[in-house]
């Protein structure tokens, strides 16, 4: 199965498809009806308006040239960054360099408003000038085609988070759907090379042997971008006490998720109840947001002949067209939430924005 993938990922590469002139825009965009009243721009508390607004997961089309205007609705919210998915485990290297090379792109071509972030000085300086500051990840390593020196290639392409398995096994790790499998002898590998190049170290998607052992080999801070405690909703792709903790002991960040079936619902205050779990677990210096907002509600990124019901089981309740998602407008009203349940400034500040800039910080050189 293996060799069928990987060759079918250098037939593309070598016969890259051409994309129908209108695959570069978004279709029906969600989020123009807000599930909450949303706050003006003088409601915004000051620390927010001051503070680094960090979202570590957001997904757009992943097709050449596409359209990265609706991140404004990021920049509007007053985010100064966002990590930007570049490709998943299903998606042949030749895609995923074809999106960098669109993204990377797009955003030279918008740089009075946006920038391509390789380091926190630019998160930093994307804040003084009003900017938002735009990195990539990537969901998976099948992309790596097995071969160490593409992850420095991706990092030196923009890519600054990565975790290793979306959500099915494969050669180098477990995925949380999968068999709960650890990482493989290349898998161990891929991590000190990820520590090495400089990027962070993500464990979202992948299963709970993989996430424990990455973070026990790991010299970096180890991440989930986006996920959940289970204690509060249960489900596979949520963590449990053990996995939170050991993340916390290498200094890393859970982040919650904002996507329905991971998170309950799309309410500010289940957010809270998902803040206030991990706080009480490991501490407020240990948790962020990523609230994995999809721009699209129509395009799943699958590669014809691949089956959507392998990579989202219909017992996980992802459903594109469906579920719910906390949009980028609901930022202000989070930072707002903090400080009303109680949060110092400095905690709450931390939260926002300040713990993954200290993350990032370590990883990213």
């Amino acid at each position: 199965m293996l060799s069928f993938l990987l060759a079918a990922g250098a037939a593309k590469m070598a016969q890259p498809q051409a994309e129908p002139a209108n695959m570069n825009q978004p279709k029906r965009p969600r989020g123009l009806k807000p599930t909450e009243p949303l706050l003006s721009r003088k409601d915004w508390p000051v620390l927010y308006r001051e503070g680094i607004v960090w979202d570590a997961h957001a997904c757009l089309p992943l097709i050449p040239n596409a359209d990265m205007s609706p991140l404004q609705r990021h920049r509007e919210a007053g985010v100064t960054y966002v990590s930007v998915n570049v490709g998943m485990d299903f998606n042949p290297l030749a895609d995923c360099i074809r999106v960098i090379a669109g993204f990377r792109d797009w955003l030279a071509k918008h740089d009075d408003h946006y920038c391509l972030a390789g380091s926190i000085a630019d998160v930093a300086r994307a804040k003084e000038t009003g900017k938002l500051a735009v990195s990539f990840d990537l969901e998976g390593s099948m992309m790596l085609n097995d071969d160490l020196a593409m992850i420095g290639l991706f990092r030196d392409l923009g890519v600054r988070q990565m975790h290793l398995a979306y959500n099915r096994d494969n050669q180098i790790a477990g995925g949380c759907h999968g068999e709960d499998q650890g990482l493989t002898d290349l898998g161990r590998a891929v991590v000190k090379e990820i520590n090495r190049v400089g990027m962070i170290m993500d464990c979202s998607h992948s299963s709970r042997a993989t996430s424990l052992e990455i973070m026990q080999l790991s010299s970096k801070p180890v991440v989930f971008s986006h996920s959940n405690p289970s204690a509060v909703r249960a489900h596979p792709r949520n963590v449990d006490d053990i996995q939170i903790k050991a993340c916390a002991e290498t200094g890393g960040i859970i982040a919650i998720n904002g996507i329905g079936p991971f998170l309950g619902d799309d309410r500010t205050e289940t957010i809270l109840a998902h803040i206030d779990y991990v706080v009480k677990k490991v501490g407020a210096k240990h948790v962020g947001i990523g609230i994995d907002y999809s721009f699209d509600q129509v395009h799943t990124d699958l590669p014809p002949g691949e089956d959507a019901a392998y990579w989202w089981p219909k017992t996980s309740g992802v459903d594109f067209g469906k579920m719910a998602f906390v949009p980028p407008e609901r930022w202000p009203a989070i930072a707002v939430a903090l400080l009303k349940n109680g949060y110092s400034e400095a905690d709450a500040t931390a939260i926002l924005g300040g713990n993954f800039m200290r993350v990032a910080g370590e990883s990213w050189t």
